[in-house]
């Protein structure tokens, strides 16, 4: 069905995960920042952004030009493990490194490039993703978001929700209808706009969790202008531009380890306890995780080749598999381990359980829910 290759870091490679894990270590040690479960989402921290700006450590991939250091894809994804495996505050610049700067490399004009990476290189600009809409479900291109043209641009009506932390991004790529739907294929006329969600017109309100947290968002767009200058790539073209957005949204080590503080912590108090029976249990979480990292780094290298529609199916596999083992964690580590989990407990156990039965939820839906996620396999599988 696809081949996916394998890597083995080099010795540069593996020196270089040493200097961001002492970099992480050092930075706990300072109180820069506390670690948590999930920190990908909910680490909003843009001091700590601009700090990981000034190491040169977001768009690393980029072309020189633009604020990036052109390292690989594989230096990247070391990068990305040792922010998730502590527990790093990463939310604020996540999906503008993730998403929007490869966006913008394939598709964006030389004036957006300039513009934007940049800035987002340097941990000063962040972008939020707009897909979602109310009464769609998991139908990405009923999008009922409409741009119309007019002199100089467009004007935008519409709404979008689920939109992660757009309350503290400064631009949003937007998925919007720029030509009516024909009643036959809905993913035509479909087009990305960069949206200034300090623009008139935009207004943000928060969906927060039960614990009062708040990273989701409804957007509601009334009358906002857009240049032209804003638009991202073709007019029509939108639905194949967010697919190859997608591939790198699903596949990254973000899928298998947001829970990861608490399966180390589950592992070092069975070990405190001498429960040996328990560890047995761990090591078969372990054993899972080394299989979805391994097809995570494969996807890695293949979209190092830049071409996106070779990784759709393991992507999505990545994605589907990856945060269904990110919930088993917490499922799994409360029959092994006593626990009372507080959000403010002293026990880092209980404190990350707590985090990670309020987060794990939502898992399986961001970023495209497991049932989507198996549609597009087995399509996918018919076709080759």
């Amino acid at each position: 069905m696809f081949q996916l290759p394998t890597v083995q870091f080099t010795e540069e490679q593996e020196a270089f995960r040493l200097e961001v894990r002492g970099f992480l270590h050092e930075h706990i040690k300072r109180g820069t920042f506390t670690p948590k479960c999930d920190s990908w989402l909910s680490g909003v921290n843009p001091s700590f952004s601009k700090l990981i700006g000034e190491q040169g450590w977001i768009g690393m991939t980029w072309p020189k030009k633009y604020g990036g250091q052109e390292r690989s894809t594989i230096d990247r994804y070391i990068l990305t493990e040792e922010f998730l495996a502590s527990g790093a505050p990463v939310a604020a610049h996540w999906f503008a490194d993730r998403q929007t700067g490869p966006l913008l490399l394939r598709y964006g004009t030389e004036e957006q490039k300039q513009f934007f990476l940049p800035k987002i290189a340097r941990g000063e600009c962040y972008f939020a993703i707009g897909l979602s809409e109310p009464n769609s479900g998991s139908d990405l291109a009923s999008v009922r978001t409409r741009a119309e043209k007019v002199e100089g641009g467009w004007i935008v009506n519409g709404q979008k929700i689920w939109t992660s932390n757009a309350h503290v991004c400064h631009y949003m790529v937007t998925l919007v209808r720029t030509s009516p739907f024909d009643g036959k294929n809905k993913h035509a006329g479909l087009s990305q706009l960069i949206i200034d969600l300090h623009a008139k017109g935009v207004t943000i309100v928060p969906i927060r969790f039960l614990t009062g947290e708040h990273h989701f968002n409804e957007v509601f767009f009334e009358n906002v202008f857009v240049s032209d200058n804003m638009v991202v790539g073709q007019i029509g073209n939108g639905w194949e531009q967010g697919l190859a957005e997608l591939a790198f949204e699903r596949s990254g080590p973000e899928r298998i380890l947001s829970t990861f503080l608490l399966l180390d912590e589950l592992i070092q108090e069975l070990k405190r306890q001498g429960n040996k029976e328990g560890l047995k249990q761990a090591t078969k979480l372990l054993s899972r995780l080394w299989s979805l990292r391994n097809l995570s780094i494969g996807v890695a290298k293949l979209l190092e080749s830049g071409d996106a529609k070779d990784v759709a199916i393991p992507a999505s596999l990545v994605k589907a598999f990856g945060t269904k083992f990110e919930q088993s964690i917490p499922e799994i580590a409360r029959l092994l381990v006593e626990t009372y989990p507080k959000l403010d407990a002293e026990r880092k156990f209980d404190r990350y359980m707590a985090q990670s039965i309020l987060h794990a939820p939502g898992f399986t839906i961001r970023g495209g829910t497991t049932e989507i996620l198996y549609g597009m396999v087995a399509k996918g599988v018919v076709a080759k």
